[in-house]
């Protein structure tokens, strides 16, 4: 496959802000990439463009000429990309570029993108849906503390998996008017209920479902002066007590998965969460932020038994398949993850199932979430 031309214009993600979508004109037709953006972003994240979005515009127009003398025709050619536009553009202007550029391949070799990832991939993950939303995520003024409420069916497929957090949702709807007053049935920037009720609150209406539940604890957004600083209700917290009370959680309501339980720099409290809950997901997400060496580093210090794979935080999709190859080496599951600022691009589908992930981390309904969902069902489908 050879590049003709690369071009790039700025798009609407489902929150109403910009983001880049990434257009390459080749022999075989023309193909356009999109990038989400991150509203919880972690620090250590690689920059999201390398000045601002309009100078990655311009600085792809730029590179234009410089593909056409490649030929570009499996995965690991993506280091040609790399070598030519170095590190002037960010990260979420790689990502769409690259993801354009194996849509290409795939299209030229009559494939699916996933098969350039690995035309052996089996495995299908499981769906993590989240239902309920509080922290940097929702407006509202009373709100958990917590980010994400995540609903884990284990169901035989991913279509019925994908059906029950649909209904299970619509559920929630019906226990929340019970339970919160101020409830108006709103939804937030992942299209997931708002409510001004705590997350204990939250937990024991989710626990009626009977499926298995997960939480987004996002904690550097509440963490502040060597505190967790909780609103609803107010206290703050030492390490040791937060420790204490998401062990309190995590017994109490059997959860099988608990994301970013600490602060982006606590390896160590991680770990002892581990230590205690072997046999439940301790799953790091602004901790590693989809980068190598901070991987390695939980790896050393036995923070995590989870990853969230998130591929617009590092753009580069060779550095991605380095990540999972040591998270895998090391045991520790995959869970590629959508961006709270969505579009309707699909190709997360295909990287998840390539990859083998165990786990789809992609909200439960609103357009730009179910058209990856969708993806993932073709592809069992096909399968």
């Amino acid at each position: 496959m050879i590049i003709k031309e690369v071009s790039a214009k700025s798009v609407l993600d489902s929150r109403g802000d910009k983001t880049i979508l990434v257009s390459i004109k080749t022999n075989v037709g023309n193909f356009p990439a999109s990038s989400p953006t991150g509203k919880s972003t972690g620090k250590y994240e690689k920059k999201t463009y390398k000045k601002s979005l309009e100078g990655d515009i311009k600085t792809i127009k730029k590179f234009s000429d410089y593909f056409s003398e490649d030929n570009i025709e499996n995965f690991d050619d993506l280091r040609r990309i790399e070598d030519i536009v170095g590190n002037n553009i960010g990260a979420n202007t790689l990502f769409a570029l690259e993801s354009a550029v194996l849509k290409a391949i795939a299209k030229e070799q009559k494939k699916q993108v996933w098969e350039l990832i690995n035309p052996e991939a089996k495995k299908m993950p499981r769906l993590v849906g989240n239902c309920v939303g509080g922290g940097k995520h929702s407006d509202a003024e009373k709100k958990p503390d917590f980010q994400e409420f995540l609903l884990i069916p284990k169901l035989s497929s991913v279509k019925k998996s994908f059906e029950k957090n649909k209904e299970a949702k619509e559920n929630i709807e019906m226990f929340l008017k019970k339970e919160d007053e101020k409830f108006r049935s709103q939804k937030n920037d992942e299209d997931a209920w708002m409510t001004s009720l705590n997350e204990k609150q939250v937990l024991e209406i989710l626990e009626k479902l009977k499926i298995p539940l997960g939480l987004d604890v996002a904690s550097s957004s509440f963490y502040k002066r060597k505190k967790y600083n909780y609103f609803n209700p107010k206290l703050d917290r030492t390490n040791e007590e937060q420790l204490s009370y998401l062990s309190n959680v995590i017994a109490n309501f059997n959860l099988f998965y608990i994301e970013d339980p600490f602060q982006e720099e606590d390896f160590e409290s991680h770990a002892k969460l581990l230590k205690k809950f072997p046999d439940r997901l301790i799953v790091g997400d602004d901790l590693i932020v989809t980068n190598y060496k901070r991987l390695k580093k939980a790896i050393e210090k036995k923070s995590i038994n989870g990853l969230i794979v998130k591929p617009n935080q590092t753009g580069s999709l060779l550095e991605v398949k380095e990540v999972c190859k040591l998270a895998k080496e090391n045991n520790i599951k995959l869970i590629f993850s959508h961006r709270s600022g969505e579009t309707e691009e699909n190709i997360l589908a295909d990287l998840a199932f390539g990859f083998g992930a165990d786990f789809f981390k992609c909200g439960i309904t609103q357009k730009e979430r179910e058209t990856k969902l969708k993806r993932l069902i073709e592809i069992e489908k096909k399968l």
